[in-house]
């Protein structure tokens, strides 16, 4: 079944911008949107907060030991 909807330019970019950057089609990105209420918005940050761990990854930049330690000690293990 085909659907069609009329958007405004800025979140066609946006969506468009959004599905380069990720593996989702437009189609995905909206229909995450309106099945699990993810906003373009949301979706953006989780994509950039992805995409900044990857690239601190690439780094070499991860949590050193006493990092985990501090935060399983601050939270308890699970």
């Amino acid at each position: 079944m085909e659907n069609t909807i009329e958007i405004s330019d800025d979140l066609s970019r946006r969506i468009d911008m959004l599905a380069s950057r990720s593996t989702l089609t437009r189609e995905q990105i909206i229909e995450d949107a309106l099945a699990h209420g993810r906003s373009l918005a949301w979706q953006e940050k989780w994509v950039a907060g992805v995409q900044q761990g990857l690239d601190e990854a690439g780094r070499g930049e991860f949590a050193s030991d006493e990092e985990i330690a501090a935060v399983l000690n601050k939270y308890g293990e699970a």
